[in-house]
């Protein structure tokens, strides 16, 4: 029986390569795909409860500011919303990062894309947690 084989992109386009045998882009892919995993996981149970809290339980199926100010008022609510925000992020700027390196793209301009999307990762998160401050800070 056959070894399959895995596709990798090489210096001078896709090359095929024994499974198994990964070099350094592989192995951060790799990782990705955990992250990508692992965070989709931690999603599930997240939004369920963001869900769950911000419309299932209030009578109109939506929080207006001023029951999102009480809302956030406990520590842990703003600790889980906030574990939100950055998993959700993280989850979506990872499967991006995996549509976009299927376009073939060279090492440097993966390298490239994952700086940015880095960038727009903090941007987001950081908006996100001064959003919260402001509307925790409304007490």
């Amino acid at each position: 029986m056959a070894t399959p084989s895995l596709p990798v992109r090489g210096r001078r386009g896709p090359t095929w390569t024994p499974a198994g045998a990964e070099d350094a882009a592989g192995a951060g892919r790799a990782s990705a795909w955990m992250w990508q995993a692992v965070t989709g996981a931690v999603l599930l149970g997240l939004v369920t409860l963001h869900m769950v809290a911000n419309h299932f339980v209030v009578p109109e199926g939506l929080r207006n500011f001023a029951q999102v100010v009480a809302y956030l008022s406990d520590p842990v609510i703003v600790a889980l919303e906030v574990t939100f925000l950055v998993t959700v992020t993280w989850h979506g700027l990872l499967g991006l990062r995996a549509v976009l390196f299927d376009f073939g793209f060279s090492q440097r301009v993966e390298k490239r894309i994952t700086r940015i999307l880095l960038v727009v990762g903090a941007a987001t998160v950081g908006y996100g947690l001064w959003v919260t401050s402001v509307i925790v800070g409304h007490t």
